[in-house]
Parts: structure tokens; sequence; C-alpha cells
């Protein structure tokens, strides 16, 4: 979700790549989720680290304590940010259907989003 809503609202001055530790598949409520608000994530695919080895990042960004305790340790000036949001998929774990399920992968969207948008005073531009 963090990359799509990078790319949505800051294609322009973002470069944005979306990894992680382990390879998760793609969330047919995060494309949902991200659907509902305008923003096409169906052709993304989850990615690990190792993928990404040879390229190059000013910023990375942790959005998940998991992902910020084992987080390779990246070369040169890349300035490591960590911003923890909730798990969705282990929110939704114990949810009654998908529709209680939705609700929490709706919230932490949002909240993702509301990062996102901040992104230029985080990284020093206006």
């Amino acid at each position: 979700m963090a990359e799509g809503l990078c790319r949505h609202h800051h294609q322009a001055s973002i470069e944005a790549w979306s990894c992680g530790i382990e390879n998760h598949g793609l969330n047919p409520l995060a494309v949902l989720a991200m659907a509902q608000i305008g923003v096409d994530i169906s052709s993304h695919r989850s990615k690990t680290v190792e993928e990404l080895a040879n390229q190059e990042f000013d910023y990375v960004i942790t959005v998940c304590g998991h992902a910020d305790e084992t987080c390779p340790i990246f070369p040169g000036k890349t300035v490591v940010i960590h911003r923890g949001f909730d798990d969705p998929p282990e929110l939704a774990a114990n949810c009654i259907d998908e529709n209680d399920a939705f609700v929490h992968y709706a919230r932490v969207r949002d909240e993702i989003r509301d990062y996102i948008l901040s992104l230029p005073k985080v990284f020093g531009r206006q």
C-alpha cells in the first residue's frame, strides 16, 4: 500500500520501491482498500530486499516492527527511518468475515496515506 500511495501522490518527486524481509504475495484486501480510493496496485507484486540489492536508496522507510528489527544495513548515505503501522493481516486474523477484516485495511491505508503525504517534510523538502 505504501508504494502505491507514494507513487500516486509523489510520482514526480519520489521514486518509490516496496520490499520486505519475506515475500508474502499481494493481499486481495489491500488491493481492494487501495482501489476504494482510486489507486490501482493490482499489478504490484511482493518483493524481497534481495531483489533490490543493487538499487541505491536515499531513504529506506520501514513500516512494520519486524522490518525495523531485521532491516539489513544499507551502504552509503542511505537514511533509514522507521514509522510503524499496524499489520492489517495480523489485525484481521480473527475477524469473522472479509467485511470485518476490510475495516483494518482501510484504517491502516488511511494512516499510511497521511504519512506519505508528509514525506516532503520528512525529507526536508517543501
